[in-house]
């Protein structure tokens, strides 16, 4: 039995962290995502370089990248897909996220409600 992803990526998303880890310019293993408090609507996405890999870390390998789910976001995270869209306004990593409840009219923050730890067990 394979080990269930809390976040998965599309192909743009793991395009998109192969291109920043190449020209990253770090010694970095993938990208870290997490959630804080924060914004209109009470959490915001982050993203960082990861130099060491946490044990504590979620790590999602495929499509030849690396992603690590910060251990504190994991439920607020869970069945996720990451993906990278452009358009004539913005460009940026887009959280498909099934927990998330409400989002701010900027688009910067977003309410989300943890899911079911008993989702974990299955």
């Amino acid at each position: 039995m394979g080990k269930f992803q809390v976040i998965t990526l599309t192909d743009a998303a793991a395009e998109r962290v192969r291109d920043i880890m190449a020209n990253s310019g770090k010694n970095a293993l993938g990208l870290k995502v997490g959630i804080k408090k924060g914004g209109c609507a009470g959490m915001e996405y982050t993203l960082d370089y990861v130099s060491e890999a946490d044990p504590a870390d979620d790590m999602v390998e495929t499509k030849g990248v690396r992603v690590y789910v910060d251990p504190s976001a994991v439920l607020f995270l869970l069945g996720t897909e990451m993906d990278y869209e452009e358009t004539k306004l913005r460009n940026g990593f887009v959280f498909n996220n099934p927990n998330q409840t409400s989002a701010c009219g900027c688009g910067e923050s977003v309410e989300i409600t943890p899911a079911n730890p008993e989702a974990l067990a299955h």
